[in-house]
């Protein structure tokens, strides 16, 4: 990316666009994958949330700045907000006081109330799903909202058989809309990311999976559909 910057003289506050920057890897560097391209480009955004699960290396990182989804510019210390990492990441919304009534009278807890929690805790479970299911890894580019044609995907994965599984997660109820939206990143992936003949799977995961979702995947053999449950047992501490 650095190489880039200087090759293309790009001058403070000068914008390039995200296809300005595949152009130049596909012209210098054909055989780096779109998929890694696009994670390096958000690691290296001092601005985008998620290259807190990129690695990214405070000081070292920290070149440029994500106008929009499409638009970059160099990042300006001083100028611009404090680079986002681990430690100065967003914090989620706070629960609301209804919310947490509710859960007290029920006295377990029935869903993730934020689907980073689902989406973190299974990054790091994936196992639960099937055994040799593991997180997607590469160049210290993990597969936690791995960047695909604009959007993230919530979990990319590989199997035991080096499939790559691309997961969806939905914290509540899954409708049939999410096939849609599952099996854009399965072509993205093949398309942008997997050898030739590498296969893509895909794995919806939602506390409840309606009857329009089950039946739109009924003939997709290459899809699999799972319900999460999860609740919490509290021990009382003798004072």
């Amino acid at each position: 990316m650095k190489d880039m910057v200087t090759d293309l003289g790009l001058r403070p506050g000068q914008i390039i666009t995200r296809e300005r920057v595949r152009h130049w890897f596909r012209d210098k560097y054909p055989k780096i994958k779109e998929g890694t391209i696009s994670c390096h480009l958000i690691r290296m955004s001092a601005n985008a949330p998620s290259r807190v699960h990129y690695s990214a290396r405070a000081g070292e990182d920290d070149l440029f700045f994500q106008i929009d989804g499409s638009q970059f510019r160099l990042y300006e210390p001083g100028k611009d907000p404090q680079p986002i990492s681990s430690a100065t990441g967003p914090e989620p919304p706070a629960v609301s006081e209804e919310s947490e009534k509710s859960e007290e009278q029920k006295g377990m807890i029935s869903e993730f109330a934020y689907e980073r929690d689902l989406r973190n805790f299974l990054a790091k479970n994936l196992e639960i799903i099937e055994p040799g299911l593991r997180l997607y890894e590469e160049e210290g580019i993990t597969g936690i909202e791995f960047p695909a044609g604009g959007r993230f995907i919530d979990i990319l994965g590989t199997d035991r058989e080096n499939r790559y599984v691309v997961i969806e997660l939905k914290v509540s109820r899954g409708y049939d809309r999410v096939v849609g939206q599952l099996l854009r990143y399965m072509s993205w992936i093949t398309k942008n990311q997997a050898e030739e003949g590498q296969e893509v799977r895909g794995v919806i995961i939602a506390r409840e999976i309606s009857e329009d979702l089950l039946l739109a995947c009924s003939n997709l053999a290459d899809v699999q559909l799972f319900e999460y449950e999860l609740s919490v047992l509290l021990k009382r501490i003798r004072l």
